[in-house]
């Protein structure tokens, strides 16, 4: 049966996010494995991408034609937890723009709040990844779309990378979102009435920035 997300299925995947998961790993070991997991899931997230011919280049042995990504790149880290998977998709992409949305969900009523973006007039990116380590409920990821597209971006546009996902919070992002590209680490099948993914991770904005960032 099909699912509404891709989940990237690799032993290294497997075996990160299992250290990810476990509590005695350290803040520095943590923000480390959110970076070389961002770095598996950003490769597969941007396996479509289109090229365009780079003419005119001399290698060492003679003249060539190369490629190039053909689109404009933009990344949007959800405060604060997406920071550290903002690193990695820079070094994939070192002239990608950054957006920050800062977004937080009420413990009481698991809502999403916006405190912070800063988006242009117009969008200045053509594929814009959104970054958010954890997929819980899933309504921060829905708004952080939703603020994408009022500011003038297709859903065909955006993309929402994930390390873990609920199942539910994945498939009402997808139901939510219909047409949204979201690539994810691993699914864990429920959440506590906190909305906080069983067995999950903890918070990953708290273990990566255990001094209050």
């Amino acid at each position: 049966m099909s699912t509404p997300y891709s989940l990237v299925q690799h032993p290294l995947v497997a075996a990160k996010l299992t250290q990810l998961r476990d509590a005695t790993t350290s803040p520095k070991d943590f923000r480390q494995l959110v970076k070389e997991l961002t770095t598996i899931i950003g490769l597969e997230a941007t396996r479509t991408l289109a090229l365009k011919d780079v003419p005119g280049l001399q290698s060492p042995i003679a003249p060539f034609t190369g490629q190039a990504i053909a689109h404009r790149i933009g990344i949007s880290p959800i405060l604060r937890a997406g920071i550290g998977m903002a690193e990695p998709m820079l070094d994939l992409f070192p002239s990608a723009s950054v957006f920050y949305l800062g977004l937080f969900r009420e413990k009481v009523s698991l809502q999403p709040v916006e405190y912070y973006q800063k988006l242009p007039a117009v969008p200045t990116v053509d594929t814009l990844y959104i970054l958010d380590p954890l997929v819980a409920t899933g309504g921060t990821a829905i708004a952080a779309v939703s603020m994408l597209l009022d500011w003038g971006l297709k859903i065909e546009n955006i993309k929402l990378l994930v390390l873990l996902g609920s199942k539910p919070g994945l498939e009402k992002v997808a139901a939510e979102c219909p047409g949204l590209e979201i690539f994810v680490g691993g699914v864990d099948e429920q959440l506590t009435e906190q909305g906080m993914i069983v067995p999950g991770l903890g918070d990953s904005g708290d273990r990566q920035f255990p001094d209050g960032m």
